[in-house]
């Protein structure tokens, strides 16, 4: 695997000097050309300690426009990273398209380490590294380019590198007892980093395995590695885009299943008196198990979708009540911002994850790319096809790291919607909740049925199943949904 380091490539000052100018003046020609295409860079910079990461970070931050590219340094996650789902830290700080993301550490740092120091088994860095392919292979099919480098020293090589360092004071203090210890499990990193290099490199997404003896070589190598992947990259956009656009098509999946929706016994209704006690039953009892799972540090993520007026703000405002109004945010979802659309469409979603003990309420969700992009054409078939699996993973990741993941449907007739509608048009503070493109979805019902049915099927899983909830009747959806995060609450909490 680590052949090329066994080379000991070197290059004199002069051949530098000279390469140098060259390369940065190309380098910054691309980056300016980069910025016209909706597609971002990811830059890795892994390796062996001592194999100047840092080196070749500052020279790509000298060489580059810092306006237009962003470095993050990741160590040790944070009490507030911690909290989050591992990949948190991360997604946060994705390059907007049309920039560069250098990251010196990365989603691969810690998965090695843990196994280094035998915190993991192979089992589980085997999942670790397939979640990470997951990962790369959505953002690539979202067009961003990832180019990972692997800087690498032989053993004896890190051991006089580290030596040399402390010779003077200048440099001593970059040798840490972490280093140290690092350099006795040398041996171990290796044997670990073989096999994370070969399970993770692929035609799409490659490790480049550089010699990082000598710093000028390493620095022109992952540079020009650099400018010969950016521009085969806008190659090979420019030469997709030349094409003609494929004919879309109104796909079907699984349309010939039974709909899930007309299973619903939608004259289910609860009278006033009962209602009434419900709901103080229910809201008292959802305050308590909130407050433990505060307690334990357990959180929660809320859902909710539905047709127009199908009441999801009353089932939220009356969930709430029952809340500490610290410990919860709702997030309403509508049209992407501009800060939004330059980003993976997960983006916006996995920004706003609650802390240990808190709850979001998401006020529609990442299921638009399903449902409404689906529908109305915002989304190309292969994009909002391939959503079904990438919502998966990122839910098995939410569920995975112990949040309460719900995700409620609630359900209407056509017939009531319309009634309700009217409702609104009637009443001075709900009459901006109605506009001519809700009247205009009704015409697609058939359509966002079908979507819907496909949505249900091929996204639920046994840590994240869809509640459908039968909301003819306000009083009995609002209590349903009350009850059944009571219930999950309680499952969590045993």
């Amino acid at each position: 695997m680590f052949e090329i380091a066994e080379l000991g490539h070197k290059v004199n000052k002069a051949d530098y000097n000279e390469k140098i100018p060259g390369l940065r003046t190309h380098l910054l020609t691309q980056q300016q050309q980069l910025r016209k295409y909706d597609f971002s860079v990811i830059i890795l910079i892994s390796g062996v300690d001592g194999g100047g990461k840092g080196d070749v970070v500052n020279l790509l931050n000298e060489w580059l426009d810092p306006r237009f590219m962003l470095t993050n340094a990741y160590d040790s996650p944070s009490d507030e990273e911690r909290e989050r789902p591992k990949f948190w830290r991360f997604w946060r700080t994705m390059p907007a398209k049309g920039s560069i993301g250098i990251y010196v550490g990365s989603w691969y740092s810690l998965p090695i380490a843990q196994r280094v120091h035998n915190d993991t088994k192979d089992a589980e860095l085997q999942h670790q590294l397939t979640q990470i392919k997951e990962l790369e292979q959505e953002l690539a099919d979202d067009g961003t380019l990832i180019i990972k480098c692997w800087l690498h020293l032989k053993k004896e090589q890190q051991k006089k590198r580290l030596k040399q360092l402390k010779k003077t004071p200048e440099t001593a203090w970059q040798v840490t007892e972490r280093d140290k210890l690092h350099l006795k499990l040398y041996d171990d990193f290796v044997r670990v980093a073989e096999t994370v290099l070969q399970e993770t490199s692929s035609t799409q997404n490659p490790w480049h395995i550089i010699d990082g003896s000598d710093i000028r070589y390493s620095s022109l190598t992952v540079g020009q590695c650099v400018l010969d992947k950016i521009q085969a990259h806008i190659t090979k956009h420019e030469l997709k885009h030349q094409q003609p656009a494929p004919t879309q098509h109104s796909k079907i999946i699984h349309g010939n299943q039974p709909r899930i929706l007309d299973s619903l016994d939608l004259s289910l209704e609860l009278n006033k008196k009962t209602y009434s006690t419900q709901l103080n039953l229910y809201q008292g009892k959802l305050n308590k198990l909130a407050r433990q799972a505060q307690q334990k540090k357990i959180s929660s993520i809320l859902v909710f979708e539905g047709w127009d007026a199908g009441g999801k703000g009353g089932a939220i405002r009356r969930l709430t009540h029952a809340l500490d109004a610290r410990n919860y945010q709702v997030t309403p979802i509508a049209a992407p911002t501009d800060e939004e659309r330059v980003q993976h469409y997960l983006w916006r979603f996995w920004r706003h994850m609650p802390r240990a003990g808190r709850i979001t309420i998401y006020d529609r969700s990442w299921y638009g790319r399903v449902l409404v992009e689906r529908v109305e054409g915002f989304a190309s078939e292969q994009q909002w096809t391939r959503a079904y699996a990438e919502i998966v993973n990122f839910e098995q990741a939410l569920t995975e790291h112990g949040i309460v993941l719900l995700k409620f449907w609630l359900h209407i007739d056509p017939d009531e919607q319309l009634r309700r509608f009217q409702e609104r048009e009637q009443i001075s503070y709900k009459q901006h909740k109605i506009t001519e493109e809700d009247y205009r979805n009704r015409e697609k019902w058939a359509e966002y049925s079908l979507a819907v049915n496909d949505m249900v099927s091929r996204t639920s899983s046994q840590a994240a199943l869809w509640s459908l909830i039968e909301a003819n009747n306000k009083r009995y959806a609002r209590i349903k949904v009350i009850k059944t995060y009571c219930k999950a609450l309680e499952k969590a909490l045993d």
